[in-house]
């Protein structure tokens, strides 16, 4: 049975993004001096973000409107299709309908340059010649170099040792769009020397790449520092992902029953969901939102809500998200950018609210069920996103057994085929069930500083 695909118009990519701050539940946790411990604002951000972007953080306009120039280089890959997968569903034996909105058809292969894109613009706008940032498996590198290539400025990507050896062709993929890549910790910073010197064989963690970044940027005015997740503006420039979702369910005449999707910081999970999310709160929609993480990186499953660091140096402000403790470092796993401390602050939200149910996954079933989308629909998923492709079969096989006819939707959102040496590994059985354990997570949890507001 094939496929069913739902495709916009380019003039109906969105105009605006969606903010969802003004319809969170209760007052939003501030952002904390990492000095003081105080509520900071906008203006210590300015060391390291360019004025928009840090007007957009801190935004309770529910809609922000989409520049024209960054629509313009939208229209390479937006609006990005979804499809009703029958042959899955075929496969599985389900009366289940799957849905799933597909991000893997961007230049770099993946939802970051929704979000990469702007941040790039904004910068050139505002007289930066240099943005520095880091990649855990290299999708954010990729969009970054990708977007800032675009817009003639420097780009300088400090990639996770770990991923930097396990995904070599992301390198040169970075370097023709004309970014530097170096491997983190490395010595260029006086973050990652203190690293090396404390472990020269580290593996690396986004917490230390993220260190090295915002160190390189502070010390030059004429460069800038970029994120890929986590922050408000991030996930409001990801919401075109939700919002394009919105319109393509209007044309398959359904509405979803359960929405699922990855989270290593919640980008792509808040760019898919956040937009559902407002109907949700508002009374408008009935449904579920399942966000799927590794058991090798629990955040949200083993992790605490409070005030922690975003870099493992303790130089970036202090947010109110769930965390495994700023220190953390993180088992070897291929999902690469699912290895990172900290969630969202929106998303951790929700969670703690109880209007986003988490779950861990082994990276085995990941890969099996991987591996059995592929056969079914032909694209071969990243491993992040093959979280959620587990789990959307999971949901899929509990309707089996019980009859129901759910909607289950999910956002792939990236390929695999960067990834093979991944693939690799468990097909030819070498892979391993990784868990982080609760004892491992105390020790971490440990020194996290007691901060509250």
């Amino acid at each position: 049975m094939p496929q069913v695909k739902y495709t916009l118009d380019e003039d109906e990519i969105p105009t605006q993004w969606y903010n969802v701050l003004p319809d969170l539940p209760g007052e939003p946790a501030p952002p904390l001096d990492p000095e003081t411990h105080e509520p900071m604002g906008p203006e210590k951000l300015g060391a390291l973000f360019p004025r928009t972007v840090i007007e957009q953080e801190m935004s309770q306009d529910r809609w922000i409107d989409i520049p024209d120039p960054v629509r313009e280089v939208y229209r390479q890959w937006r609006p990005t299709p979804m499809y009703r997968a029958r042959a899955l569903e075929e496969a599985l034996d389900t009366p289940a309908k799957i849905f799933y909105k597909y991000e893997g058809v961007s230049p770099p292969g993946s939802h970051k340059p929704n979000t990469a894109v702007p941040q790039a613009y904004y910068n050139k706008q505002e007289g930066i010649k240099r943005i520095t940032t880091e990649t855990g498996a290299g999708q954010w590198g990729s969009a970054l170099a990708y977007a800032t290539g675009k817009f003639g400025l420097e780009g300088n990507v400090y990639m996770v040792r770990i991923s930097y050896d396990q995904k070599p062709d992301r390198r040169p993929m970075m370097q023709s769009w004309g970014a530097d890549v170096v491997a983190s910790p490395s010595d260029r910073t006086e973050a990652g020397r203190a690293m090396l010197e404390e472990d020269p064989d580290s593996p690396g963690s986004l917490g230390m790449a993220i260190a090295e970044a915002v160190e390189d940027a502070a010390k030059d005015p004429n460069a800038s520092y970029s994120l890929g997740s986590v922050l408000n503006h991030v996930l409001t420039h990801q919401s075109v992902i939700g919002l394009e979702a919105k319109q393509q369910f209007e044309q398959a005449g359904v509405e979803p029953d359960v929405l699922i999707g990855c989270a290593g910081g919640g980008s792509s999970y808040g760019g898919i969901s956040l937009p559902f999310v407002k109907d949700v709160l508002d009374g408008e929609r009935d449904m579920e939102f399942r966000i799927v993480e590794p058991t090798a990186c629990p955040t949200f499953t083993k992790g605490e809500y409070r005030y922690d660091f975003g870099d493992s140096a303790g130089q970036t402000p202090l947010m109110k998200m769930y965390t495994l403790g700023h220190k953390f470092v993180p088992p070897p796993i291929h999902a690469g950018g699912l290895r990172y401390h900290g969630m969202a602050p929106i998303l951790s939200a929700l969670v703690h609210e109880g209007v986003m149910d988490p779950i861990a996954v082994s990276q085995l079933d990941m890969f099996e069920d991987s591996v059995a989308f592929a056969g079914a629909e032909g694209i071969i998923p990243a491993p992040e996103p093959g979280h959620a492709v587990h789990e959307a079969m999971e949901e899929a096989r509990r309707c089996r057994e019980t009859g129901e006819e759910k909607v289950i939707a999910f956002l792939l959102c990236g390929h695999g085929y960067f990834d093979m040496g991944a693939y690799n590994e468990f097909l030819s059985g070498e892979l391993e069930h990784v868990e982080y354990s609760d004892k491992a997570a105390a020790e971490s949890l440990a020194q996290v500083p007691d901060v509250d507001f």
